[in-house]
């Protein structure tokens, strides 16, 4: 697995063949696909953006906005990105966007009560942070 500045090419790629689950976390989260999409387009367009690519192929992107004390992540993918092999990718991936983010902690929303989110945030070094009306902020503290 490696990465690279995302493209536009890259975010069509994406949600053309987006996960069902990353459909259901934004609708739960009040954006359709479409507004998704822009929001993510809009990282992209500050160099905000980065696509993770398996085999020579796209399967997820990952995009920051730093609000206030924190960093804020969002993120669109393919189902085949959901698997063990790519956990040790992201934890350090993860670290890599937290430094070009000054060292500031990052804030994951989640809108899934998948018992899985809660265990993979875990291991990427997230601790739950808070619980609000139907989300969870996960949140990585500097190292």
């Amino acid at each position: 697995m490696d990465y690279r500045t995302a493209t536009s090419l890259d975010l069509a790629a994406i949600f053309r063949d987006l996960s069902l689950r990353m459909a259901d976390q934004y609708s739960a989260a009040g954006l359709n696909i479409e507004e998704a999409k822009d929001e993510f387009l809009m990282s992209l367009k500050e160099g905000r953006a980065h696509t993770l690519v398996q085999d020579g192929k796209p399967v997820a992107i990952i995009a920051w906005r730093e609000v206030g004390h924190a960093a804020q992540t969002a993120f669109a993918a393919h189902d085949s990105f959901f698997s063990r092999l790519t956990v040790r990718f992201c934890k350090q991936h993860i670290r890599r966007i937290q430094a070009l983010c000054g060292n500031l902690p990052i804030d994951s929303y989640s809108w899934s009560d998948r018992p899985e989110v809660a265990k993979w945030f875990r291991i990427l070094g997230f601790r739950k942070r808070e619980r609000g009306n139907g989300y969870t902020i996960f949140e990585l503290d500097p190292e």
